[in-house]
């Protein structure tokens, strides 16, 4: 990307680290709790997420009970997360697929790898796409990586931090190039954050938004006007 481009990320994230503040370390698990943990997270809420994942270790105590257990078992431990007709075989084959490659379920190999050769593998794995591969990475391994969902990736287009149509799969790839990967883990959270509070889908709240003076959207957008 233009040295333009990574100067507008870098004021992006300088912007939003002086109006949300350092974000909270999220809790680390094991690579392979937050693997399951971001499959459990995909369309739905936070607390939803997290019932899910609770009931899920309160009625399992290993990953070797889960997958002997029936999935339409799996299916109603998680169902508060939603779609679980969906994610509980997913879980389900990704838990097949390591025991019957490695004779275990953990995924704690990966600390070795380098980060390439850790999201390969990853994106190996049944129904793991780079968004999941990114948040085992950046959250479990503490390995560069810039998970882009559909905050990061709608903030990432408003503000003109990525060309218009961006995929969010290009978007992760333009932004990991933009900003030094120490900043990958804020820039991560506060944008999320941004996305959820000021620069949400329907109705964004420029004239509120420390991004506004630098945002594609606010100045093209008579809604926006300052």
């Amino acid at each position: 990307m233009p040295d333009n481009a990574a100067a507008k990320a870098l004021e992006t994230h300088r912007r939003l680290l002086a109006y949300y503040g350092e974000p909270d370390l999220k809790e680390r698990r094991d690579p392979l709790s937050e693997l399951v943990v971001t499959i459990l997270s995909q369309n739905t809420a936070d607390v939803n997420t997290a019932r899910a994942y609770r009931s899920l270790r309160e009625r399992f105590a290993t990953w070797e009970e889960v997958l002997e257990a029936p999935v339409g078992a799996l299916e109603d431990a998680i169902r508060t997360a939603g779609l679980a007709n969906t994610k509980a075989p997913r879980i389900h084959r990704i838990l097949e697929d390591l025991h019957r490659e490695r004779g275990s379920l953990d995924l704690d190999f990966l600390d070795a790898m380098s980060t390439e050769e850790a999201r390969d593998y990853l994106m190996a794995l049944h129904g793991v796409g780079p968004k999941t591969a990114a948040c085992v990475l950046l959250f479990s391994l503490h390995k560069p990586a810039l998970p882009v969902d559909t905050h990061v990736h709608r903030v990432s287009l408003r503000v003109g931090l990525v060309p218009p149509r961006t995929t969010p799969e290009k978007t992760q790839q333009l932004l990991e190039g933009m900003l030094p990967p120490a900043l990958y883990y804020p820039f991560h959270l506060n944008v999320i954050r941004h996305g959820r509070t000021l620069c949400t889908a329907a109705r964004p709240r420029c004239r509120e938004c420390p991004l506004a003076t630098v945002c594609d959207y606010a100045a093209a957008s008579a809604s926006c006007a300052l």
